[in-house]
């Protein structure tokens, strides 16, 4: 249960709300140590009014130890809406003619130049293994991709950024 939270003025009813059966906090109870932490995938969270978030957590464990037993969670849920909106809006692209998206792992919108789609569309990207690459489709459009690279030792999620463009 949440004990406490960082906006109780904006979400009275978050306090006191059952989380355990979140996948961020079940892996973060089942990481291995202190220097582990848990992601789950952008998603709309209904206790912070729908809005979506990128979630990480980490477990509060006894004792402070790094191998301490698990005894809570630390979840830190980021406002997803206006970073996502940075990043797909800051390509300088013909919005006319240009959709600059954000996928998740299995190519569904995160983020989308023209606000579409958002977490329920899945895009038919055909990476056939690659990181990177582009292609016509069969409506004749171009389509760019890369998956992103993660940051220094973080792996990063499979997320990958596409270019779809009218022929």
């Amino acid at each position: 249960r949440v004990i406490a939270h960082g906006r109780p003025d904006r979400f009275p009813n978050v306090r006191g709300l059952d989380v355990s059966r979140e996948s961020w906090f079940r892996a973060a109870m089942e990481s291995a140590s202190g220097d582990d932490y848990a992601v789950a995938d952008v998603a709309a969270c209904p206790a912070l009014g729908g809005a979506p978030v990128a979630t990480y957590a980490a477990a509060v464990r006894e004792g402070a130890a790094a191998h301490g037993r698990p005894i809570g969670v630390l979840g830190i849920h980021f406002d997803w809406a206006p970073q996502a909106r940075a990043v797909v809006q800051g390509v300088r692209m013909d919005g006319a003619q240009s959709r600059v998206l954000l996928l998740d792992s299995r190519h569904r919108v995160l983020a989308a130049s023209d606000g579409r789609g958002l977490l329920t569309e899945v895009v038919a990207l055909r990476t056939e293994g690659r990181e990177a690459g582009s292609y016509r489709d069969a409506d004749g459009r171009s389509i760019a991709f890369h998956r992103t690279p993660g940051y220094e030792t973080y792996q990063g999620l499979g997320w990958y950024g596409a270019i779809l463009q009218a022929g």
